[in-house]
Protein backbone atom coordinates (compact mmCIF):
# COMPACT_ATOMS: atom_id res chain seq x y z
CA UNK A 1 0.00 0.00 0.00
CA UNK A 2 2.82 2.41 0.90
CA UNK A 3 4.62 1.79 -2.40
CA UNK A 4 1.39 2.28 -4.39
CA UNK A 5 0.64 5.56 -2.61
CA UNK A 6 4.14 6.94 -3.20
CA UNK A 7 4.00 5.85 -6.84
CA UNK A 8 0.68 7.60 -7.41
CA UNK A 9 1.91 10.77 -5.73
CA UNK A 10 5.13 10.74 -7.75
CA UNK A 11 3.23 10.23 -11.00
CA UNK A 12 0.81 13.05 -10.16
CA UNK A 13 3.61 15.52 -9.33
CA UNK A 14 5.50 14.58 -12.48
CA UNK A 15 2.41 14.93 -14.65
CA UNK A 16 1.57 18.37 -13.26
CA UNK A 17 5.15 19.55 -13.70
CA UNK A 18 5.24 18.31 -17.29
CA UNK A 19 1.96 20.02 -18.18
CA UNK A 20 3.09 23.28 -16.58
CA UNK A 21 6.46 23.29 -18.33
CA UNK A 22 4.98 22.48 -21.73
CA UNK A 23 2.28 25.11 -21.24
CA UNK A 24 4.85 27.79 -20.47
CA UNK A 25 7.05 26.77 -23.39
CA UNK A 26 4.12 26.85 -25.83
CA UNK A 27 2.96 30.26 -24.59
CA UNK A 28 6.45 31.70 -24.85
CA UNK A 29 6.86 30.50 -28.43
CA UNK A 30 3.55 31.94 -29.69
CA UNK A 31 5.03 35.01 -31.34
CA UNK A 32 5.11 36.26 -34.91
CA UNK A 33 8.59 35.33 -36.12
CA UNK A 34 10.70 35.34 -39.26
CA UNK A 35 12.25 32.05 -40.34
CA UNK A 36 15.08 31.32 -40.84
CA UNK A 37 16.37 33.68 -38.17
CA UNK A 38 19.64 34.44 -39.98
CA UNK A 39 20.73 35.47 -43.46
CA UNK A 40 23.98 36.50 -45.11
CA UNK A 41 24.77 40.10 -45.88
CA UNK A 42 24.85 41.01 -49.57
CA UNK A 43 22.75 37.95 -50.45
CA UNK A 44 19.18 36.97 -51.23
CA UNK A 45 16.90 34.98 -48.96
CA UNK A 46 13.42 33.50 -48.82
CA UNK A 47 11.90 34.02 -45.40
CA UNK A 48 8.64 32.85 -43.89
CA UNK A 49 6.71 35.06 -41.51
CA UNK A 50 5.23 32.51 -39.11
CA UNK A 51 1.97 33.65 -37.52
CA UNK A 52 0.37 31.53 -34.77
CA UNK A 53 -3.14 32.20 -33.52
CA UNK A 54 -3.00 33.04 -29.81
CA UNK A 55 -6.74 33.34 -29.21
CA UNK A 56 -9.23 30.60 -28.33
CA UNK A 57 -12.33 32.49 -29.48
CA UNK A 58 -11.21 34.31 -32.65
CA UNK A 59 -9.33 33.69 -35.87
CA UNK A 60 -6.53 35.76 -37.38
CA UNK A 61 -7.89 37.49 -40.48
CA UNK A 62 -5.13 39.94 -41.42
CA UNK A 63 -1.36 40.09 -41.10
CA UNK A 64 0.65 43.22 -41.86
CA UNK A 65 4.44 43.34 -42.03
CA UNK A 66 6.45 46.56 -42.38
CA UNK A 67 9.82 46.34 -44.10
CA UNK A 68 12.63 48.53 -42.73
CA UNK A 69 12.94 51.70 -44.78
CA UNK A 70 16.22 52.66 -43.10
CA UNK A 71 17.69 49.65 -44.92
CA UNK A 72 15.49 49.32 -48.03
CA UNK A 73 15.47 46.14 -50.06
CA UNK A 74 15.70 46.47 -53.82
CA UNK A 75 14.04 43.16 -54.66
CA UNK A 76 10.94 41.85 -52.87
CA UNK A 77 8.47 39.26 -54.14
CA UNK A 78 5.76 37.32 -52.38
CA UNK A 79 4.46 33.77 -52.70
CA UNK A 80 0.70 33.42 -53.20
CA UNK A 81 -1.13 31.91 -50.24
CA UNK A 82 -4.38 30.07 -51.05
CA UNK A 83 -7.36 31.93 -49.61
CA UNK A 84 -5.41 35.11 -48.87
CA UNK A 85 -5.22 38.41 -50.75
CA UNK A 86 -1.84 40.14 -50.84
CA UNK A 87 -1.26 43.89 -50.98
CA UNK A 88 2.26 45.21 -51.57
CA UNK A 89 2.91 48.89 -50.87
CA UNK A 90 5.93 50.97 -51.83
CA UNK A 91 7.29 54.19 -50.35
CA UNK A 92 9.58 56.89 -51.67
CA UNK A 93 13.16 56.70 -50.48
CA UNK A 94 14.88 59.69 -48.94
CA UNK A 95 18.07 58.57 -50.60
CA UNK A 96 17.91 56.53 -53.84
CA UNK A 97 19.75 53.21 -53.84
CA UNK A 98 21.69 51.61 -56.67
CA UNK A 99 20.27 48.33 -57.93
CA UNK A 100 19.61 46.49 -61.17
CA UNK A 101 22.02 48.72 -63.07
CA UNK A 102 20.32 51.94 -62.04
CA UNK A 103 18.88 53.91 -59.13
CA UNK A 104 15.72 53.04 -57.24
CA UNK A 105 13.71 55.90 -55.78
CA UNK A 106 11.14 53.69 -54.01
CA UNK A 107 11.05 50.33 -52.28
CA UNK A 108 8.53 47.94 -50.77
CA UNK A 109 7.60 49.21 -47.33
CA UNK A 110 4.59 47.09 -46.34
CA UNK A 111 3.02 43.74 -47.17
CA UNK A 112 -0.51 42.88 -46.05
CA UNK A 113 -2.22 39.50 -46.18
CA UNK A 114 -6.00 39.50 -45.68
CA UNK A 115 -9.17 37.60 -46.53
CA UNK A 116 -8.03 34.29 -45.10
CA UNK A 117 -8.31 32.92 -41.59
CA UNK A 118 -5.97 31.24 -39.12
CA UNK A 119 -8.15 29.26 -36.76
CA UNK A 120 -7.45 28.83 -33.01
CA UNK A 121 -4.67 26.32 -32.43
CA UNK A 122 -3.27 26.81 -35.94
CA UNK A 123 -0.53 28.86 -37.60
CA UNK A 124 0.22 30.09 -41.10
CA UNK A 125 3.47 30.96 -42.87
CA UNK A 126 3.74 33.76 -45.42
CA UNK A 127 6.76 33.49 -47.73
CA UNK A 128 8.69 36.48 -49.04
CA UNK A 129 11.80 36.49 -51.22
CA UNK A 130 14.03 39.52 -50.68
CA UNK A 131 17.48 40.96 -51.30
CA UNK A 132 20.09 42.04 -51.43
CA UNK A 133 20.66 42.03 -47.71
CA UNK A 134 22.35 45.25 -46.50
CA UNK A 135 25.98 45.17 -45.44
CA UNK A 136 25.90 48.13 -43.05
CA UNK A 137 23.75 46.53 -40.33
CA UNK A 138 23.66 43.23 -38.45
CA UNK A 139 19.88 42.87 -38.37
CA UNK A 140 16.61 43.79 -40.05
CA UNK A 141 13.54 44.54 -37.93
CA UNK A 142 10.12 43.72 -39.38
CA UNK A 143 7.36 45.27 -37.30
CA UNK A 144 4.09 43.42 -37.68
CA UNK A 145 0.39 43.64 -36.85
CA UNK A 146 -1.98 40.74 -36.32
CA UNK A 147 -5.72 41.36 -36.63
CA UNK A 148 -8.33 39.00 -35.20
CA UNK A 149 -11.89 38.40 -36.37
CA UNK A 150 -13.26 40.20 -33.32
CA UNK A 151 -11.42 43.39 -34.27
CA UNK A 152 -8.50 43.05 -31.86
CA UNK A 153 -5.15 44.20 -33.25
CA UNK A 154 -1.90 42.93 -31.72
CA UNK A 155 1.25 44.88 -32.59
CA UNK A 156 4.49 42.91 -32.76
CA UNK A 157 6.80 45.93 -32.73
CA UNK A 158 8.87 45.85 -29.56
CA UNK A 159 12.63 45.62 -30.10
CA UNK A 160 14.52 43.52 -27.52
CA UNK A 161 17.37 45.28 -25.73
CA UNK A 162 20.67 43.66 -24.84
CA UNK A 163 20.76 42.32 -21.30
CA UNK A 164 17.00 42.57 -20.83
CA UNK A 165 14.21 40.02 -20.96
CA UNK A 166 12.30 39.55 -24.18
CA UNK A 167 9.41 42.03 -24.43
CA UNK A 168 5.81 40.88 -24.46
CA UNK A 169 5.32 41.60 -28.17
CA UNK A 170 8.75 41.34 -29.86
CA UNK A 171 9.13 42.36 -33.48
CA UNK A 172 10.35 39.69 -35.92
CA UNK A 173 14.10 40.17 -36.39
CA UNK A 174 16.33 38.75 -39.12
CA UNK A 175 19.96 38.56 -37.99
CA UNK A 176 22.54 39.34 -40.68
CA UNK A 177 25.94 37.69 -40.72
CA UNK A 178 29.00 38.50 -42.86
CA UNK A 179 28.99 36.77 -46.21
CA UNK A 180 30.50 33.28 -45.93
CA UNK A 181 30.62 33.40 -42.12
CA UNK A 182 28.00 30.70 -41.64
CA UNK A 183 27.57 27.35 -43.30
CA UNK A 184 23.80 27.32 -42.81
CA UNK A 185 23.17 30.93 -43.73
CA UNK A 186 19.86 31.59 -45.40
CA UNK A 187 20.30 29.44 -48.44
CA UNK A 188 20.84 32.20 -50.97
CA UNK A 189 23.86 34.41 -51.49
CA UNK A 190 24.85 36.19 -54.65
CA UNK A 191 21.82 34.86 -56.51
CA UNK A 192 20.36 36.81 -59.45
CA UNK A 193 17.48 39.15 -58.76
CA UNK A 194 14.38 37.14 -57.89
CA UNK A 195 11.27 38.05 -59.86
CA UNK A 196 9.12 35.08 -58.87
CA UNK A 197 9.29 32.77 -55.89
CA UNK A 198 10.21 29.21 -56.80
CA UNK A 199 8.14 26.39 -55.37
CA UNK A 200 9.55 24.65 -52.32
CA UNK A 201 8.95 24.00 -48.70
CA UNK A 202 9.26 26.64 -46.03
CA UNK A 203 12.46 26.53 -44.01
CA UNK A 204 12.02 25.01 -40.58
CA UNK A 205 15.23 26.23 -38.97
CA UNK A 206 15.16 26.21 -35.20
CA UNK A 207 13.92 29.46 -33.69
CA UNK A 208 13.64 30.84 -30.20
CA UNK A 209 10.26 29.23 -29.68
CA UNK A 210 11.59 25.79 -30.53
CA UNK A 211 14.55 26.31 -28.23
CA UNK A 212 12.21 27.18 -25.39
CA UNK A 213 10.10 24.12 -26.08
CA UNK A 214 13.14 21.82 -26.09
CA UNK A 215 14.36 23.44 -22.90
CA UNK A 216 10.97 22.80 -21.33
CA UNK A 217 11.06 19.18 -22.38
CA UNK A 218 14.53 18.82 -20.88
CA UNK A 219 13.35 20.28 -17.60
CA UNK A 220 10.33 17.99 -17.61
CA UNK A 221 12.59 15.00 -18.18
CA UNK A 222 14.67 16.05 -15.19
CA UNK A 223 11.55 16.30 -13.05
CA UNK A 224 10.52 12.81 -14.11
CA UNK A 225 13.95 11.55 -13.06
CA UNK A 226 13.58 13.21 -9.65
CA UNK A 227 10.15 11.67 -9.19
CA UNK A 228 11.43 8.21 -10.09
CA UNK A 229 14.36 8.64 -7.70
CA UNK A 230 12.00 9.66 -4.92
CA UNK A 231 9.87 6.63 -5.60
CA UNK A 232 12.94 4.39 -5.37
CA UNK A 233 13.93 5.87 -2.03
CA UNK A 234 10.42 5.48 -0.65
CA UNK A 235 10.32 1.91 -1.79
CA UNK A 236 13.64 1.15 -0.14
CA UNK A 237 12.46 2.69 3.13
CA UNK A 238 9.26 0.72 3.09
CA UNK A 239 11.24 -2.52 2.79
CA UNK A 240 13.63 -1.70 5.66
Amino acid sequence: MSISLHARRGAAVTGLALVSVLGLATAASAHVTVNPREAEQDGYVKVAFRVPNERDNAGTTKVQVDLPMDHPLASVSVRPVPGWKIKVEKSKLKTPIKAHGGELTEAVSRITWSGGKIEPGQFQEFDVSMGRMPTDTDRLIFKAEQTYSGGEVVKWDQVPKDGQEEPEHPAPILKLTPKGATATGAGASGAPTVKTVAAGTTSENADDGTARLLGGLGLATGLIGIAIGGYGISRARSRS
